[in-house]
């Protein structure tokens, strides 16, 4: 196996007809987790107290009072004899192939699409946009974040109000003294979600092409937005519809803009995995704690992005009624000082950024991530930060199973498992272990938390009970008691 760099396209791309490929059989492989990655309205940040434990009970009792959780329904920290790796992948495919279909059948909501450019005397500005009265202010700091001069391509996720955004910027070197030697684009669209966005990514990077090359060609963008577009109610809500065909008036040629697919977001959670290393066990406790999680890197900004993105998968939870008051890990993507205001108000969040001064911006997060560095100012969470013997054994079962893969992969010609499965699902059930345990306790006359329940989620008694006790309270289970043996096991 050849490693990618840590900088390389995570995605391959291919352009298919716009109404699909003659066989039909296009796959849509979103590179969201759907129905855990929602959107929720946010409250202050003062509600916030991160930087002090949970006050939750602490109670003496027995080892051998409550009944232990069935280890048999937990599979992700399973021995070789309970649920076979490859029994769990042909699952998680054939949900997967019936989610691929539920994608299929998502209309497209396109409600702006723009040109950004960089000009020498004003900085970014808003070149040309459609629809025109659209509010737009400040995508052009979005669209090309800081330090993007030193690269030469990049995309971009962001979030612009209620909407998400994806821009592809280029950077072309030119003789025009005006320009000083450089001429920067991004050409970008918005739409609420951004688990489709994705399917445009190839035409973004043909039309910011064209733009610097023929600047002020825009025909096959007003093409593209009067084929995506979708209309906004009067009442101005979240609710978006599809614009019908027989208002758009004369035909759209649609081979000007054809549309992608996506195969597999190839190499993202793989090499977001193989990045952090065991560093991912401490991202993955904070994500599900739901910290505000602030990530530094210099530009290109969208292999960052997709940190964002992987980051989230890794708080995925499917037990029904699981995490229903609590607030959703929101992906802002890429942000800049810009955004400040926004991010003051938000409760839980993921975000990247390339500008070094919001590391001072203390109050607008709970962990800064620089590179493979991991950090808080709060000490109520600098004890996480800390790796315990479970969480190395559990990131030693996570490169055992990924081996296996690999091995069953090169041996047995298995093109149907992939890596981003494998790890999406290892924390899944990971996650689901920890609640199903914590319900099946609740749900005892004894509801108190021995050293066996902690080890049967796959904990360390010792090493994660300030964890247990931030999740205990964060997830509102506020019967559960926790023995003190906790303390000295």
């Amino acid at each position: 196996m050849v490693e990618r760099s840590d900088r390389a396209p995570l995605l391959d791309w291919e352009e298919v007809p716009s109404r699909g490929g003659a066989d039909g059989q296009d796959r849509l492989s979103s590179p969201s987790a759907p129905g855990r990655l929602g959107w929720s309205s946010g409250a202050s940040s003062s509600d916030r107290s991160a930087s002090n434990p949970p006050a939750t009970s602490i109670t003496q009792a027995g080892t051998d009072d409550a009944p232990h959780p069935d280890r048999a329904r937990h599979p992700s920290d399973s021995g070789a004899g309970d649920v076979p790796l490859e029994e769990r992948m042909l699952s998680w495919e054939e949900e997967k192939d019936q989610k691929m279909l539920s994608w299929e059948e998502e209309k497209d909501h396109i409600v702006s699409v723009f040109v950004v450019a960089f000009n020498t005397r004003t900085g970014n500005m808003l070149e040309w946009c459609l629809p025109t009265d659209m509010d737009l202010e400040g995508v052009e700091f979005k669209a090309i974040a800081s330090g993007s001069h030193r690269v030469t391509t990049d995309f971009i996720y962001f979030r612009k109000g209620r909407y998400f955004g994806l821009a592809c910027f280029a950077n072309m070197a030119v003789e025009n003294p005006a320009e000083r030697g450089a001429r920067m684009k991004s050409v970008g669209i918005l739409s609420p979600s951004y688990t489709l966005l994705y399917r445009y990514m190839s035409f973004l990077e043909h039309q910011v092409r064209l733009q610097l090359q023929s600047p002020g060609h825009y025909s096959p963008l007003e093409a593209f937005y009067q084929d995506k577009r979708a209309l906004l109610p009067p009442s101005g809500d979240d609710l978006v519809t599809a614009c019908p065909v027989d208002a758009w008036g004369s035909a759209i040629n649609h081979s000007m803009h054809p549309e992608m697919k996506i195969t597999h977001p190839a190499g993202c959670m793989s090499q977001f995995i193989r990045f952090f290393g065991e560093q991912i066990m401490v991202l993955w406790k904070l994500a599900l704690l739901r910290r505000r999680i602030l990530i530094f890197s210099p530009p290109p900004v969208g292999v960052v992005c997709y940190r964002v993105y992987c980051c989230c998968c890794l708080a995925n939870v499917s037990i029904p009624g699981v995490g229903v008051a609590v607030p959703e890990l929101r992906p802002f993507f890429y942000v800049n000082v810009a955004d400040i205001g926004a991010l003051e108000n938000e409760l839980s969040y993921v975000a990247c950024t390339t500008e070094k001064i919001l590391e001072e911006k203390r109050d607008l997060y709970d962990v800064y991530v620089d590179n493979q560095n991991v950090k808080t100012c709060r000490e109520g969470l600098k004890p996480l930060l800390r790796l315990t013997n479970a969480d190395r054994e559990k990131y030693r079962k996570l490169t055992e199973q990924r081996k296996m893969l690999l091995y069953s992969q090169e041996e047995n010609g298995d093109c149907v498992s992939s890596e981003e499965d494998l790890f999406i699902l290892f924390f899944l059930e990971q996650n689901n272990r920890i609640f199903q345990t914590l319900s099946e306790v609740a749900g005892t006359p004894d509801p108190t938390l021995t050293p066996e329940n902690v080890r049967a989620m796959g904990l360390d008694p010792h090493g994660d009970r300030l964890f247990l006790l931030h999740l205990l309270e964060i997830y509102g289970f506020d019967t559960l008691l926790m023995s003190d043996q906790l303390c000295c096991s």
